[in-house]
């Protein structure tokens, strides 16, 4: 039995009122592309997608407000559906292999992947309404699994993956952050130690793949590092606003070019930066943060 399935992407940015734009700013569907919901044919309305939306953008970090939003909410896609960027991980992932889906929340891509032959995955949520809603909606899925789990603690042995996946999990993390520029020691030590349990499951040549809005100038600043164990190789996708796939495979040595970033983030550390530098980068936030566009 085919798994149900729901086609939501979002392409709409958004700044805040206090005139910056945060790091993440989960935007909703634009009116053209609503969801679907599983068991209907009527698609979502826009006003019932934004129903879910929360007050602010602290309360993506709140387990209460996604075990309340998974109660009634069907399907949701963040940075698209799987067909969207399927002929990136069709190069990087086998049909045999053995998956992990960080986040997986109540997405499509799980059910999608196991249509297209991915069969062996497991999908692990922090909300535990997210697990039972999933684990029953994909019942007749038999070999895929569900279970609640902590990105930062993974309860799996050394080694146990071949392809570990996520899709705007990490970018929910730095709901809080005001500038891409400087990640917190709060959010950085929370990537941190999410990336240090993904490198620990993965098997010798395994692949991470990162699915998020997140530039290289941003994403490859928390990526890049030796320690982690990892070659990066990035791709996109998308019409109008572009995503970004980033695989980092293990076992492979950075390229000169990431452990450039890698060398000047350490340089950056030890010495802070001058007044005119400083002034320079918000003078370019202020720029860029204040450009109020629908992509």
């Amino acid at each position: 039995m085919r798994p149900r399935s729901c086609k939501t992407t979002t392409k709409l940015q958004h700044v805040d009122s206090l005139g910056y734009e945060p790091a993440f700013v989960p935007p909703p569907p634009l009116l053209s592309t609503p969801a679907s919901a599983p068991n209907s044919q009527e698609p979502l309305r826009f006003t019932e997608i934004m129903d879910y939306l929360p007050d602010g953008n602290s309360r993506y970090k709140d387990r209460d407000y996604w075990d309340e939003r998974y109660k009634t909410e069907q399907c949701y896609d963040w940075l698209g559906s799987f067909s969207e960027f399927q002929h990136i991980l069709e190069k990087h992932v086998l049909k045999a292999d053995s998956i992990l889906i960080l986040g997986c929340g109540n997405s499509s891509m799980s059910g999608d992947m196991y249509s297209a032959g991915y069969h062996c995955i497991t999908n692990i949520d922090y909300s535990s309404v997210c697990i039972a809603t999933m684990s029953d909606r994909y019942s007749d899925c038999v070999a895929m699994t569900w279970r609640q789990m902590d990105v930062r603690h993974l309860s799996f042995p050394d080694a146990s993956f071949d392809v570990i996946i996520e899709k705007a999990t990490l970018d929910a993390i730095m709901v809080e952050e005001k500038t891409p520029w400087e990640v917190s020691p709060q959010a950085g030590g929370f990537i941190h130690q999410a990336l240090t349990e993904v490198g620990r499951c993965l098997k010798p040549g395994g692949r991470f793949v990162s699915v998020t809005f997140a530039s290289p100038l941003f994403r490859k600043r928390l990526y890049a590092r030796t320690e982690y164990n990892w070659s990066i190789h990035k791709y996109g996708y998308g019409g109008g606003f572009e995503y970004f796939v980033y695989v980092m495979t293990k076992g492979e040595a950075l390229s000169p070019e990431d452990a450039a970033v890698e060398k000047r983030l350490l340089e950056d550390t030890k010495s802070p930066p001058t007044t005119n530098a400083t002034m320079q980068i918000e003078d370019e936030e202020d720029f860029l943060f204040n450009i109020d566009t629908i992509l």
